[in-house]
């Protein structure tokens, strides 16, 4: 199951969300309406609840959300990243080693022991394949650089260097883990699909958390 953590956010979203809609309209200086719509919870509550009703999302991008996101596949990575205004680390198979990678089970097949013995030997097929791939490329790169063997450093630059090639054979189920980050329009987008029933049910189930996180943090945006 998808782990997720709200890691940082806009400080004071509702607040800022209010004030950036009412700096679009009002004489005053930005500090002055900040000041007002502080001291005044119920006024910043009635602009966002008019923004809601108009659909103004512009100002929403004021706000971002961070995430820390683990054990999730790397299917589920390619959908995710389908949401382009977004930024993404995701761990790197190039520098970090998947000798030892987790995977994620999709209900369907964990349900069924026939089906899950299939996977599961799918899986320690690909990681044993992974591993020998890994050392015969190691082991080629350095007979052909004349690289001394007890040299650490050198070997593991090979050793990220045959993972390159390696990695080819890991599956989609490979486990990743990744920061994300969106403005609340972009959120909204990512809920609107991703929250829907007829989404795939790995990222819908992410989406169900997240969308959970920020309804705690900003109860009137979300």
């Amino acid at each position: 199951m998808a782990k997720v953590r709200l890691l940082s956010y806009t400080p004071d979203p509702q607040l800022i969300v209010a004030a950036a809609a009412r700096m679009c309209y009002a004489p005053e200086k930005a500090d002055v309406l900040i000041d007002k719509l502080a001291a005044d919870p119920e006024q910043t509550e009635k602009y966002i609840k008019m923004l809601m009703e108009l659909g103004h999302d512009s100002v929403v991008e004021h706000v971002n959300f961070t995430f820390v996101i683990e054990d999730v596949s790397r299917s589920l990575l390619a959908q995710l990243t389908r949401h382009r205004i977004a930024s993404y680390s995701v761990r790197s198979q190039r520098y970090v080693s998947e000798s030892a990678f987790g995977y994620i089970t999709p209900p369907a097949i964990a349900a069924d022991p026939e089906a899950k013995k299939v996977f599961d030997e799918a899986m320690e097929n690909a990681r044993a394949s992974y591993q020998k791939l890994s050392e015969i490329l190691t082991e080629g790169y350095i007979r052909e650089q004349g690289i001394d063997p007890s040299d650490k450093k050198a070997v593991s630059a090979l050793r990220k260097q045959a993972a390159e090639d390696a990695r080819f054979v890991l599956p989609n189920a490979c486990a990743t883990q990744l920061v994300m980050t969106m403005n609340v329009r972009s959120l909204y987008n990512f809920f609107e699909h991703r929250c829907c029933s007829r989404a795939q049910w790995e990222i819908r189930e992410l989406a169900n958390q997240m969308l959970a996180l920020v309804k705690e943090v900003a109860p009137l945006l979300f």
